[in-house]
């Protein structure tokens, strides 16, 4: 059981890493299931949790949507199109040491942070996709 679980994850992180696109999970079992039929939704999102868990994929929360998966898993920051919702990194030196800014006054220890950025991709800024 545990060798294939061990396929069954590195299945999963080989299709986040091909996919390179911020996909949701849904989006990544349904890659997986076009070549792999047998391959269940439960143990797609399972191994999702895990690897992100790991720190071998990312995690990326979208308020209000599904959770988006990255393969690089250093920090840096992204912009979700509020038309498609689709999900890219942005190109900028990523600002740390920003949680030492904060006037905490609920006892928190805060152990990090991700910047989500807010626009409408080219593709939906499109002539032809106005129109339509």
């Amino acid at each position: 059981m545990l060798k294939r679980n061990t396929i069954q994850r590195s299945l999963v992180l080989e299709t986040v890493g091909k996919l390179q696109c911020h996909a949701t999970a849904e989006e990544i079992y349904e890659a997986i299931v076009h070549d792999h039929p047998n391959m269940s939704r439960a143990t797609v999102y399972r191994n999702l949790k895990l690897l992100s868990e790991m720190g071998d994929i990312r995690r990326i929360a979208i308020p209000d949507g599904a959770d988006h998966f990255d393969h690089l898993c250093h920090d840096h920051m992204h912009v979700r199109c509020e038309q498609c919702g689709r999900v890219f990194d942005v190109d900028m030196e990523n600002i740390t040491g920003l949680e030492k800014h904060i006037h905490d006054r609920h006892g928190f220890l805060f152990t990090g942070y991700d910047i989500l950025f807010r626009g409408i991709c080219p593709d939906c800024q499109s002539p032809s996709k106005q129109q339509g």
